[in-house]
């Protein structure tokens, strides 16, 4: 059996695979590839004239097996069997059609880069290096999944990335033994320290920019073909806040919009047990005609605070949710029309308050400040335990929620670094960064909790000396 019977035997039971015999001169050719990867108009155009000039041969290279030939075939790319020389060759295809450069609908900007990922890893590391052209930048590509052979890739910049971490991460892919991996939320389950957790312990971009941003602060990305989210690790929770546009505007925007993000992802994640505990265990601590507003306004609600907001919150979620599987037009019409019937429906009915439906709308609102989703989801998430907690034990309740969760944060760590950084353990230097964002000139070194090699960022001798 040859090697062109080999690849028939291989295929077979595949329709789409094609071997196409070519007599150019004496020499006989059968080019295989698959016809949904491949132009018939390109084998005419560039395969045939390359074959009938051997000094066009350049392009074509030496296959020494049969899996080679069958993971070239399958990658978008022709195999040629020479019958003369019974040698396979393979030639670069036309490649899988991707969708084209764009800007990112999840991560929108009001200043700096718009184009994001796609789904081909290729196009995402020409995106990475267009802006970074310099050869530390290394990128470590391993196939994942028994049967996909999915494209890994593992970027980094030598000489700022901590070794230690890097090993780490390696480890962690090279564990991974799996069918397959359709998406880079299969990697970020499989390598995040804590499964339990509801908060992300990897960060998602289809930015660019971003992505250099990270690499250059010493952090790791992770591209995985057929994906446009690129992962990035390690992170820390202040991220889940920070956004491009912190740093493209001068400091003191940014670190007012920041502010603005944690104190709406506060609201987001107490305001219903607030609410719920003031007016279910402690009226006396709400002011005189505050209070008496409140209880007129629930004189005719037939349930208790919690059934209440409970309800409320419940019904707000599934409209998110409905909204999000709709199509796009009618998703948004769904929330706002939906949320706004369904919140005056409640009010005239005496199900629910006025005052709740106030709360749960700053609730939502505030929810959408964070500019992590996956973040902002944990804080949804944890909005119904410190409901129910404050619906049993009050304030006490409340606090002792805050106090768990505050606990699991310090304990949580992200491929060896703490999560709470740098406030637990406690480094004054990365604190430029977090809350606040400080002027640009003060962010001189890279934070310190990732160790990174080169610990500079900018010389501010240069600065002066030039002014």
């Amino acid at each position: 059996m040859n090697r062109e019977q080999e690849l028939a035997e291989q295929m077979s039971g595949s329709s789409d695979y094609v071997q196409q015999q070519l007599r150019i001169g004496e020499n006989v050719y059968t080019v295989c590839y698959l016809e949904c990867l491949v132009e018939a108009n390109y084998i005419q155009d560039e395969i045939v004239e390359k074959l009938a000039d051997p000094a066009c041969r350049f392009p074509f290279h030496t296959l020494e097996t049969t899996p080679e030939a069958i993971e070239a075939i399958l990658y978008g790319n022709l195999v040629i069997y020479s019958h003369a020389e019974q040698v396979l060759y393979v030639a670069s295809g036309t490649g899988m059609e991707t969708r084209n450069v764009q800007e990112s609908e999840n991560e929108s900007s009001l200043r700096g880069p718009r184009d994001g990922f796609v789904e081909s890893v290729s196009t995402n590391l020409s995106l990475i290096r267009r802006r970074y052209p310099d050869p530390e930048l290394k990128v470590d590509i391993r196939q994942i999944g028994r049967r996909t052979k999915t494209k890994v890739a593992l970027a980094y910049i030598n000489g700022i990335v901590n070794p230690v971490i890097l090993d780490e991460v390696k480890t962690r892919l090279s564990t991974m033994d799996i069918d397959g991996v359709m998406d880079s939320g299969t990697v970020e389950q499989w390598i995040e320290d804590s499964w339990y957790s509801p908060f992300p312990q990897t960060q998602y971009t289809e930015s660019p920019a971003r992505v250099l941003h990270m690499l250059l602060e010493g952090r790791i990305a992770i591209i995985v073909d057929g994906s446009p989210f690129v992962l990035i690790v390690p992170v820390t929770f202040s991220m889940l806040f920070q956004a491009p546009d912190d740093y493209y505007e001068r400091w003191m925007i940014g670190s007012a919009i920041r502010i603005i993000r944690i104190t709406g992802a506060s609201i987001a994640l107490i305001l219903p047990s607030l609410y719920i505990a003031l007016i279910s265990y402690h009226p006396g601590m709400i002011p005189t005609q505050l209070a008496l507003t409140i209880s007129a306004a629930r004189a005719e609600v037939p349930f208790p605070s919690f059934l209440e907001a409970v309800f409320m919150e419940a019904t707000l979620e599934m409209l998110r949710e409905a909204g999000l599987r709709l199509p796009k037009i009618m998703g948004q019409t769904i929330g706002i029309v939906g949320g706004l019937v369904i919140g005056q429906s409640a009010v005239e009915a005496g199900i629910v308050s006025p005052v709740l439906v106030i709360v749960v709308a700053i609730t939502a609102i505030s929810s959408f400040l964070v500019p992590a989703y996956n973040g902002a989801i944990a804080l949804r998430l944890l909005r119904f335990p410190l409901m129910l907690l404050a619906g049993s034990l009050g304030l006490f309740g409340l606090i002792l929620g805050i106090l768990a969760i505050l606990a699991h944060l310090v304990s949580l760590k992200s491929f060896g670094i703490n999560y709470f950084s740098p406030l637990v353990p406690y480094r004054p230097s990365d604190w430029k960064d977090m809350f606040v964002r400080a002027p640009l000139t003060y962010l001189r070194d890279r934070p310190e909790i990732l160790h990174p090699q080169d610990k500079k960022r900018m010389d501010l001798h240069k600065r002066k000396k030039g002014w």
